[in-house]
Parts: C-alpha cells; structure tokens; sequence
C-alpha cells in the first residue's frame, strides 16, 4: 500500500516508517530537510506543511498518510496554535484534493471536563481538521510517550539527571497513563490496515495509572537516583518554573512551555478499548522506562549512571 508519513525526521515517524516497510508497504516520508531524515524511504519529499509546499506531490497517489506534524517550535510566542491549524488546514486540503482514504494523526489525552490547555486544544483543532478530510481518518491520543528519543521523557530524564533536588508543583498530585514508545508505534503501524469501523478517534495508554510525582520517582529509580522531592503549593509556577526547567535540560522553553501547562490536569484515556480494538499488547511502565534508558544509553551516556 502507497503511505505518505509526515514528521518522518521525528522521533515517532522514524520509529514508524521500519515498521510499515517491513509489513511491505511502500513508504514516501516528508520533511522540511532531507539531511535530517535518517531512516530510510522509499521516496522522500522536501516541503513544509505550514505553507503547504511540496504537499500535492507528496500525497499524490497515496492511499494512507500518517500526519506527525508538531509546530510549537519556530512560532512566535504564542502563535503555535494559530500555525499548527493553517498547516492541518493544509494538509487536509492537499488530502482531500488527492482522494486519501485514511489520514492517521497522533495527538494528545484531553482532560475531562475542563478547559484543556493551549497545547491540547491546539491538538483538538488538528484532529477535528483531519478526521473531516478523509473518510476513513483514525487519531490515536496519547499521554507522554516513553522511548530513547521522545522529547518529553528526555527533558524529564535530564531534569532528574541534573537536579539535585526536584521542586514539584501542585500538579505533582494529577495522575496520567505514560505509554510505552514501542506501543505508540504498533497502535499506528496497526492503524494503516485497520477496517473501516476504527474510523474516529482512539485514547491510547499504557497499563499503569500515575502521579506526575510518582512518574517522577519512577523514572529516578530505574536510574538508580535519589532525589528529594520538594512540594511546592498555594501558586501557579508554571511559567516561570518551564523556563528555569528547560534552561536546566537544554530544551526550547517554547516546548516545554506548553507541555507543562498540559500538566495541571489528570489527563487520562476515556476509556480502554484501544488495546483490543487495534490489538496492541501494552508494556508496563517500569519495562517500559528500562527500555528506552537502554536504548538511549547505546547512544549517548547518561552523567547519572
């Protein structure tokens, strides 16, 4: 089958594109930058989704087209939400255009009954946008993504790596559903063929419900760190706490901004069905965490091990 993965330089879109060749799909990637797509494609296309160019040719006779377009980085402040909607916009166009059966999405978990924060609201906007332009479209909404290369387990990593001591806000209490890196990745490979009655969208998560404080403490023990963990209440510290916290990691505070922000609610699947429907078996946490240490440390050593 002719499958279009955008995001392919990413970290899940690289993880993606083995899978779908080894299940003898024909992969075309597309990428801003062609020295930064490392995994390799059948085809690839230069373009950027945000101006829409290269996107005709890159959904040209493709019947599938995974969309793992992030754009928080490289907006002004702020702005993400307003450049993440023109390139769905875009794309949905493009793909309508093209006669693409299924477009699949990877968004995030939304809280329930509560105003969702500019990151997963933002999300919301692209996964209404896509799931209208193809009949067949499937998002999958996923809480923090454990893997060697994900950016939200790497800049929590770092932080535990470097801080002596963490500082932990109210949210440290709201709990979420981390799930495995490896489990992402089957939940979208299966996505490719699935039949027509999955068309919607999906909560995915992984087996184990958690404290971000608890998250925490569970990654620092698989590292084999102490670190005191200090409580702090009664005021809102994220923004100035996500610039200090990504000063510390050497992140773009224009990421972990709005990733924090994510964090003042439980944000957890609205149901489980996802697993059966979709047939993914799930890693617990702890596997999970071990996992994507080992991975990361073939690559790069971590100061704290």
């Amino acid at each position: 089958m002719p499958i279009l993965v955008t995001g392919v330089s990413g970290y899940v879109g690289a993880a993606l594109v083995p899978r779908l060749r080894l299940d003898g799909h024909a992969v075309r990637g597309f990428a801003r930058s062609a020295a930064r797509v490392a995994e390799p494609v059948d085809e690839l296309v230069e373009g950027d989704a945000v101006s829409g160019a290269g996107l005709d040719r890159a959904l040209d006779g493709v019947e599938v087209a995974y969309y793992l377009i992030h754009s928080m980085e490289g907006a002004a402040a702020g702005a993400f939400p307003v450049q993440e909607r023109a390139a769905a916009e875009r794309f949905a166009t493009a793909a309508r255009a093209a006669g693409v059966r299924r477009i699949v999405y990877l968004g995030g978990l939304v809280p329930a009954a509560v105003v969702p924060s500019r990151h997963l609201a933002s999300r919301l906007v692209v996964e209404e946008t896509l799931l209208a332009a193809a009949p067949e479209s499937i998002a999958l909404r996923a809480s923090i993504v454990i893997g060697a290369r994900s950016r939200s387990f790497r800049f929590l990593v770092r932080l535990i790596e470097r801080l002596p001591v963490l500082a932990l806000p109210g949210w440290r209490g709201n709990r979420t559903r981390p799930i495995d890196g490896r489990d992402v990745t089957a939940f979208l490979a299966r996505a490719a063929t699935a039949p027509a009655r999955l068309a919607g969208s999906w909560d995915i998560a992984g087996p184990d419900t958690l404290s971000y404080e608890e998250l925490i403490a569970g990654i620092a023990e698989v590292m084999l760190l102490r670190r005191p963990r200090l409580g702090v209440d009664g005021v809102t510290l994220t923004p100035l706490a996500s610039v200090i916290a990504a000063a510390v990691a050497g992140e773009d505070p224009a990421l972990v901004g709005p990733l924090m922000e994510s964090l003042e609610h439980d944000l957890l699947p609205r149901d489980d069905t996802a697993a059966g429907a979709f047939g993914v078996r799930l890693h617990a946490f702890r596997a999970a965490v071990e996992r994507a240490l080992g991975d990361w440390e073939r690559e790069e050593a971590l100061a704290a091990r």
